[in-house]
C-alpha cells in the first residue's frame, strides 16, 4: 500500500497496542506492528486495508531489528515494558535500555513524532524498582527525543485486562479474598481512552513534549475494588485485608514460584496511591471525558457470575470498543 504516512508501534500487539494500531490505520497510516512475536500480530492485519497493517519482528534489546522498523517512519510509539525482572529480561534492560534504544535509533532515522508510554507514579524516588525504572526510561528517551510525548496511565482496564478479569476469576474459586494494599487508592482508566490519547499525542504536534497523566473518573481503594467486583459477579466472599508483615512473607515466597503471582516489588507499588495529582495534565486538558468502570466492566465480568453469564441477568454494554 503506497503511502508517505508510516507509523511504527513497538508492542503493537499488546493490550493497549491493538487499539493504537486500529486508530492509526483509521487515520490513514501504514502501521508496522513491532514485537518479538509477529505471529501473534497476524490478526491485526484485518484492522486496515490490505497491506496497511504489517507485523514486524523487533526486539527492543537489539539495535538491528529496531533500526529496520523505524527506518522511513514519521511516527514511532513505544509501548513495551515489563512489571518485573525475569530470567530473560529485566526492568533495566526493557524499561530503560530498551526505551533508550528505540528513541536513539528513531532519532537517527529522522523520526519527528515520538510517543513513549510510561506509568503513573514513575519517579526517581519511587518506592518500587518498577516506578524508578519507568522514570529512568523517560529520562533516557528525552535524551534523544526532547520533543517526545509521555503518556502515564494508572491501572488500565478493558475486556482483555489482567486486572478485573483476574479478580473475577479468583472470586469463583477462593472462599476468602486476600487484599494487598487494602487502603491504597487507584484510578482505573479504560484502554480505549488511553489508546486515544497515545494516538493524539503521536499525530497532534501541540501535544508533543508534554506529560499526560491519565486516570479514570473513579478513585477507589483496593478493598473497594474487591467489594465492587463481588457485587458485580453476584457472589458472597469474605474480604481479608492482609497485614503488611504477612504480605511481605507471602511475597518473598510467591515471587520464587512459577508465575510470580505476588512479588515484593509489587507490594512496594501498592504502598502509595496511584492517582493523578493536582496540576498534572490529563483528560480535562485534552477535552476528553474518560469512561468509568460502571460503563465498561460489568459486561465482561458477566461470565464470572453464577451460571457463567447465563443466569438470566442482562448486562447492558454501555462501553463500546472497536476491536
Amino acid at each position: 500500500m503506497a503511502t508517505d504516512k508510516i507509523a511504527s508501534v513497538f508492542g503493537g500487539n499488546g493490550f493497549v497496542g491493538r487499539y493504537v494500531v486500529q486508530n492509526l490505520a483509521e487515520a490513514g497510516y501504514t502501521v508496522r506492528v513491532a514485537s518479538r512475536r509477529p505471529d501473534l500480530a497476524t490478526p491485526l492485519r484485518t484492522l486496515g486495508k490490505v497491506g496497511q497493517v504489517a507485523p514486524f519482528y523487533a526486539s527492543v534489546l537489539d539495535d538491528a531489528s529496531v533500526a529496520c522498523v523505524v527506518q522511513g517512519a514519521s511516527v514511532v510509539i513505544n509501548l513495551v515494558a515489563v512489571l518485573g525482572d525475569t530470567r530473560s529480561q529485566g526492568l533495566e534492560a526493557i524499561n530503560v535500555q530498551g526505551a533508550e534504544r528505540v528513541a536513539r535509533l528513531a532519532a537517527g532515522a529522522g523520526v519527528s513524532h515520538f510517543v513513549h508510554m510510561s506509568a503513573l507514579g514513575a519517579a526517581a524516588d519511587a518506592p518500587s524498582a518498577y516506578g524508578r525504572s519507568r522514570a529512568a526510561g523517560e529520562v533516557a528517551v528525552k535524551r534523544y527525543q526532547p520533543n517526545a510525548a509521555f503518556v502515564r496511565p494508572s491501572v488500565i482496564f478493558g475486556p482483555e485486562d489482567h486486572f478485573f478479569n483476574m479478580f473475577g476469576a479468583l472470586v469463583r474459586y477462593l472462599p476468602i479474598m486476600p487484599v494487598y494494599g487494602a487502603h491504597t487508592r487507584l484510578q482505573p482508566v479504560f484502554v480505549g481512552d488511553v489508546a486515544h490519547v497515545v494516538t493524539r499525542a503521536a499525530l497532534e504536534p501541540e501535544l508533543a513534549g508534554k506529560v499526560w497523566s491519565l486516570g479514570g473518573p473513579d478513585v477507589l481503594s483496593m478493598q473497594q475494588i474487591y467489594a465492587w467486583v463481588l457485587k458485580e459477579v453476584r457472589r458472597n466472599r469474605m474480604v481479608f485485608a492482609v497485614p503488611d508483615g504477612l504480605a511481605k512473607i507471602q511475597a518473598a515466597i510467591f515471587e520464587r514460584l512459577p508465575g510470580k503471582i505476588l512479588t515484593q516489588d509489587q507490594l512496594l507499588m501498592l504502598s502509595q496511591d496511584n492517582i493523578v495529582q493536582p496540576g498534572q495534565q490529563g483528560f480535562a486538558e485534552l477535552g476528553m471525558v474518560p469512561r468509568s468502570i460502571e460503563q465498561c466492566v460489568p459486561f465482561y465480568l458477566d461470565r464470572f457470575r453464577p451460571g457463567g453469564g447465563r443466569s438470566g441477568i442482562v448486562v447492558e454494554k454501555q462501553c463500546t470498543t472497536k476491536i
